[in-house]
């Protein structure tokens, strides 16, 4: 374990860097954080680092790079990305022309395993995401480990992202910023469907 330490930290580091940067799952977290509340917040950020561990098997196996060379295989995989991208943005862009009061105990209830899909399903087609999980694979990763320091290593990934995603999710849902929220809820949904809209642009016209 020692001899792959340097090679771990180094990647939880630039995961780290990458959660510490916020992006479309964060956008995301904030919208059910504001609109739903704490509990459902931290479950969508369950689903993201949930889909932070199968990013990380990707770039352990290197099926990322096997992808790269199968050229019909990426624009299917972009497409879809790009598509799901584009109906949060639609969403967010719908919230902030027609804003629903905002009252958690008049949100219609969704059950919690849609609201992890949800995360686990923004994440693996998170632009911001890959790109830096190409970042780490590029840096060296771990797949020449043997399996318990892979095992190690990918439950390491879950952990970081759980975390990270959780104290956005704590933060965001807490009462300053759900006021801040119903202050300013128009530009704030309009510049999420900014992110989601700029972030599918930028997964579907991706080359790498």
């Amino acid at each position: 374990m020692t001899e792959y330490l340097p090679q771990l930290l180094l990647a939880w580091s630039i995961q780290a860097v990458g959660i510490a940067s916020p992006g479309p799952s964060v956008a995301l977290i904030l919208g059910v954080a504001t609109s739903r509340g704490r509990m459902p917040a931290v479950t969508n950020a369950f689903g993201v680092a949930c889909g932070s561990i199968i990013l990380s098997l990707a770039t352990v196996i290197g099926i990322a790079a096997l992808f790269a060379q199968v050229a019909e295989l990426m624009t299917l995989i972009r497409a879809i990305g790009a598509g799901y991208l584009l109906w949060l943005a639609w969403r967010a862009f719908g919230k902030a022309l027609n804003p629903v009061p905002l009252d958690l105990t008049a949100t219609p209830p969704k059950s919690l395993t849609r609201t992890a899909l949800a995360g686990f399903l923004l994440q693996v087609s998170n632009p911001k995401a890959i790109l830096f999980w190409l970042a780490i694979a590029s840096a060296g990763g771990v797949g020449d480990a043997p399996l318990p320091v892979i095992a190690f290593f990918v439950v390491g990934t879950f952990v970081n992202s759980f975390a990270g995603h959780a104290a956005y999710a704590l933060l965001l849902s807490s009462r300053p910023v759900r006021a801040a929220y119903g202050r300013a809820r128009r530009w704030i949904e309009a510049g999420l469907g900014g992110v989601f809209t700029f972030a599918a642009f930028t997964l579907a016209t991706s080359r790498s």
